[in-house]
């Protein structure tokens, strides 16, 4: 696999690399190509080393030791100590791009493997609402945090789920097959799952309060 970047804008998402389950080369590559930066959290560097990608930085507490010489051929890199444990490596990667004003990034290898792991990520995003805009992304679903009024035109029979983080009021949709009218959704109670676009055209789903992630699938 090729080393990033074609863009060095600051706009463009970035992209950090957690170490859950890996996503396909092809999905990879295209994030790769367009992220202006990249950052691979501590666990996962063997994998990127493997692969022959280049990153900007490398984050983590480095609880499995720091060797120097496996960094070589990442040469010039950052290196970013982070041993606080009251958050994940995730969280602190989130930490840092706003400390850097970087607004928005895309996150691969941050589901699969462990079920904990996955929970956590998902769910971790609502603490950067109005921080960062996060998306996070496997070959099988793209998942963000959707604002109380989200408008996007979809093609007919595209798979999307709605999934509260807690309680979420208030949520109404247009253009979806099971349509919401000031629904209320639950964790663990209700959710919006397997849900579809209706028809060619703009879906609309607004909400008055809560967290409520959206993930367009791909079966």
């Amino acid at each position: 696999m090729s080393s990033h970047h074609i863009v060095r804008d600051d706009q463009e998402p970035a992209l950090i690399i957690a170490n859950g389950a890996a996503c396909d080369p092809e999905l990879l590559g295209q994030l790769l190509e367009w992220s202006p930066l990249v950052i691979v959290l501590d666990s996962a560097i063997e994998r990127v080393i493997e692969l022959g990608i280049k990153v900007d930085v490398l984050l983590g507490d480095f609880d499995r030791g720091f060797d120097p010489e496996i960094y070589k051929s990442q040469f010039p890199i950052e290196i970013v100590h982070t041993p606080d444990q009251d958050k994940t490596d995730l969280e602190k990667a989130f930490d840092y791009l706003i400390e850097r004003k970087i607004p928005a990034v895309n996150v691969v290898w941050a589901t699969g493997k462990r079920a904990d792991h996955t929970i956590t990520n998902l769910t971790q995003i609502v603490r950067y609402r109005d921080l960062l805009k996060i998306v996070i992304l496997d070959d099988h679903s793209k998942i963000f945090l959707l604002p109380t009024k989200f408008e996007k035109w979809y093609t007919a029979k595209t798979p999307i789920s709605l999934i509260p983080i807690g309680v979420v009021n208030g949520i109404s949709s247009a253009n979806l097959k099971y349509e919401l009218n000031n629904d209320t959704l639950t964790m663990g109670y209700r959710t919006g799952s397997s849900n579809s676009v209706e028809k060619d055209g703009i879906v609309t789903i607004t909400h008055s309060n809560g967290d409520l992630l959206l993930m367009e699938c791909f079966d």
